[in-house]
């Protein structure tokens, strides 16, 4: 994996948009694609067609997203991503189905990364905490942690409220 694919910080600077929200397409088509949200709190949602809806974010909303592909023979692609949507002219990274990108606090890729990623999305739900309320440090330290191979630290309730003492006092 190169280092521009390892790091959660690279990006481009995004292109202006209309309005400051973050699209992203979901998709399902049976035995073939699934790109879904793991957690996040949409801003809106719309509907195109049977298989596709696209949901828009906020800027600063924080959300986990997966892509599956397959074929016949299986598995051909899967992918975690979290992201934090941006304001235009916010530096950005591009990620496949999410216009225009967003922040990118954790990219996975390959089943058992991505396996350990959403058994920690799943640990800092069951210790009560909404997963697109965690500080985006973080899904950061779990990006890094992950890739090379340890264990991450568990987010705990101290964190949490560093996190949102943080939130309320920076612009």
């Amino acid at each position: 994996m190169s280092a521009a694919n390892s790091c959660p910080q690279a990006g481009t600077s995004r292109p202006s948009a209309v309005g400051s929200l973050t699209t992203v397409e979901l998709v399902w088509v049976e035995d073939r694609i699934n790109h879904w949200l793991r957690f996040g709190r949409p801003a809106a949602e719309r509907f195109v067609g049977r298989s596709r809806r696209v949901v828009s974010f906020a800027a600063g909303a924080i959300f986990g997203y997966l892509r599956w592909e397959g074929n016949q023979h299986g598995t051909t692609d899967m992918r975690l991503a979290i992201l934090a949507a941006v304001e235009p002219g916010t530096p950005i990274a591009t990620v496949p189905g999410v216009r225009p990108g967003g922040e990118l606090l954790l990219r996975l890729s390959g089943w058992p990364r991505i396996k350990r990623g959403l058994a920690a999305i799943d640990a800092v739900e069951t210790h009560g905490f909404d997963a697109a309320d965690v500080s985006p440090d973080y899904w950061r330290h779990l990006h890094n942690r992950l890739l090379i191979g340890e264990l991450p630290r568990v987010y705990g309730a101290d964190q949490h409220r560093a996190w949102l003492l943080r939130r309320r006092i920076s612009p």
